[in-house]
């Protein structure tokens, strides 16, 4: 055990000696559906019998967070003390003043807290206007995750660029008979589909935003927008504009596709063998850019962490459970319990547990990580309107209802309205 690891556990014995106003305290909070959220939830009593603080934890699809989080915030309520949340959602709450600066407590309250442990990127990522608001619980970014085997089985390289991606797909729909999907791919409206088209976004040269106004429907956008619906629809799997992470990553986990482009957190579930017919037969690439296209920034950096509501009056008490929640400790049990590649501490990255579960894809992640794209969702207060009208835009074109260039365009005005208000 080294001495870092020995303060945290002495830390975690002196909450023992909180005294009875916080032994009183009960905090509620809300959490995504998530293998994090899961480790901490099953790890909770620890946290009750060392703090006298009771936890009631509200466990939520990651589709339904946003809307129950903004309700109970926009009533200022204070229903839920704690919530987690992306930060592309949270840099919303911070500017409505929905969520509190922890600044603070960072200075004030480090038994359990750590800078230096965390990765630098997570924790800078929760930032608004010099202050911090939140910890990081975890982190992601993307990459190419594709069959070692099939590739070695029909002569393919590992596609670089989106035209050598759409010709893998295709060659390996067609000399599986249809057995396998060349590529899936998340389509289901909203965050879902407007993740995994930013990939295509970026590769192609484009942006969301381009001097404070939409770009959306963009020449580079709508060239991305024609690849990601012209793959999907002639070399995915039945369904595929409904799926979400999970329908993704199972159809991935299960053989029915030979490649995806998704979250690094994947890597966990694709090596599980619990979780996993893929087991072994998976290899990690960065995510493909077209020549001379932002190279390097068509993967994402995604952050989600914990939140300390304005109008908890138990926000003392809702640090001490941030800080263990996020704590080197807790993220190394958690890494234990569930797939859980995402943790934000650099000594839980670090550590032997995690290269023994996640070796297989580790280096790849960690390159991903540090060339990831901070920018590949809108981080603007207005994100989540941008997202969700650019969303509908993905939708009716992977239906077919409106054109591409019609689907954009609307988008892109009702974006540029968001922007002015």
């Amino acid at each position: 055990m080294n001495m870092k690891t020995i303060r945290i556990a002495a830390a975690l014995g002196a909450l023992l000696l909180t005294g009875p106003a916080t032994a009183q305290e009960t905090l509620r909070v809300l959490l995504e559906g998530h293998s994090t959220s899961d480790s901490l939830k099953a790890l909770l009593p620890e946290f009750e019998k060392q703090t006298g603080i009771h936890v009631q934890a509200e466990i939520v699809p990651y589709s339904d967070l946003t809307s129950k989080a903004l309700l109970a915030f926009s009533s200022r309520s204070g229903r839920y003390d704690v919530v987690m949340d992306d930060w592309v959602h949270a840099v919303g709450y911070a500017s409505a003043g929905y969520i509190t600066p922890v600044d603070k407590w960072m200075k004030a309250d480090t038994a359990l807290f750590d800078a230096g442990d965390f990765v630098k990127s997570y924790a800078d990522t929760l930032r608004y206007k010099e202050h911090y608001y939140g910890l990081p619980v975890y982190g992601e970014s993307t990459f190419l995750m594709y069959r070692k085997d099939l590739f070695q089985q029909y002569g393919i390289a590992v596609p670089k660029t989106f035209d050598e991606l759409a010709a893998a797909a295709k060659t390996i729909k067609e000399k599986s008979g249809g057995n396998v999907a060349g590529i899936t791919l998340r389509g289901a409206q909203g965050i879902q589909n407007t993740f995994a088209w930013a990939a295509f976004l970026w590769g192609y040269g484009g942006q969301w935003i381009k001097d404070g106004k939409s770009a959306v429907a963009s020449p580079q956008a709508t060239e991305a927008t024609n690849a990601f619906v012209n793959i999907l629809k002639n070399y995915g799997p039945i369904g595929a504009a409904n799926f979400g992470w999970q329908e993704n990553r199972l159809v991935f986990q299960q053989g029915k596709a030979a490649m995806t482009i998704d979250s690094t957190v994947n890597g966990g579930f694709n090596e599980d063998p619990k979780e996993s017919s893929v087991v072994g037969k998976v290899g990690y690439a960065p995510v493909p850019a077209q020549p001379g296209n932002h190279a390097g920034n068509s993967g994402a950096l995604q952050v989600h962490g914990l939140y300390i509501a304005s109008a908890s009056k138990h926000q003392d008490a809702a640090w001490k459970f941030v800080s263990w929640a996020t704590s080197q400790q807790t993220q190394m049990k958690s890494v234990e319990l569930n797939p859980n590649a995402g943790v934000s501490s650099l000594g839980a990255i670090n550590s032997e547990a995690f290269t023994q579960r996640y070796g297989a894809f580790k280096d790849g992640m960690l390159d991903a990580l540090k060339n990831g794209n901070a920018a590949y969702l809108p981080t603007v207060p207005q994100a989540t309107q941008i997202i969700n009208n650019t969303g509908i835009a993905l939708s009716q074109a992977l239906a077919g209802t409106k054109s591409i260039e019609s689907a954009l365009q609307e988008a892109n005005s009702r974006n540029d309205k968001a922007l002015s208000r």
